[in-house]
C-alpha cells in the first residue's frame, strides 16, 4: 500500500490511516499540515498551506500564520494582517496567539500601545500556563503598566 508513496510522506500518511482507523476525523490534507508547520521549505509554500488550514478555523495554523505575516516570512510583512489571524486564534483559546496579541499591543505594532490590552492579553495566556506570558504579565505588574504596580518581595 505504501510503496507508491514518496517515503517522506510515510509518517504522515501512517499518522492519517492511524487516526481514521481509531475513528478519528482528518479533515486536512497531510501535505497542508506539513508545510505550515514546517521551518524547512520554501517560505511562500508555508504560508499558502497555513492560510487555507486558517481559513478552516485551524488555530495553530492562524497563530502560524500570524506569525509569518509578522515576521514578513512567505508574505509581506503586515502588522494589522498579523493581528487579525491571531486575534482568531486567540478567540479559540490559542495561549501563544494570545500572547503575541499582547506583545502586539504592548509594542504598538499593528494597533495603538495599549498596555491594558497587553495585559488582558497576558492574563488570558497566563491562566492556562504559557511561562512566557506569566513572565510578561509579571513585568507589567513589576513596572506598573496597564496596571497597578505591585512591589514583589522574595
Amino acid at each position: 500500500m505504501f510503496d507508491k508513496v514518496k517515503s517522506s510522506r510515510l509518517p504522515a500518511v501512517a499518522f492519517a490511516t492511524a487516526m481514521l482507523v481509531l475513528g478519528m476525523p482528518v479533515a486536512v490534507w497531510a501535505d497542508d499540515a506539513d508545510d505550515c508547520a514546517s521551518t524547512t521549505i520554501a517560505a511562500d509554500r508555508s504560508a499558502a498551506a497555513c492560510r487555507r488550514l486558517a481559513e478552516q478555523g485551524k488555530a495553530w495554523a492562524q497563530y502560524n500564520l500570524g506569525v509569518a505575516y509578522e515576521d514578513g516570512e512567505g508574505v509581506k510583512q503586515d502588522y494589522k494582517e498579523a493581528l487579525k489571524w491571531y486575534r482568531k486564534a486567540a478567540d479559540q483559546g490559542h495561549a501563544r496567539a494570545q500572547n503575541r496579541l499582547g506583545w502586539m499591543y504592548h509594542d504598538g505594532k499593528g494597533v495603538p500601545q495599549d498596555d491594558k490590552q497587553a495585559v488582558t492579553w497576558y492574563r488570558k495566556a497566563a491562566d492556562q500556563g504559557y511561562a512566557r506570558a506569566q513572565n510578561s504579565l509579571g513585568w507589567m505588574y513589576a513596572n506598573g503598566r496597564g496596571t497597578k504596580r505591585t512591589d514583589v518581595s522574595c
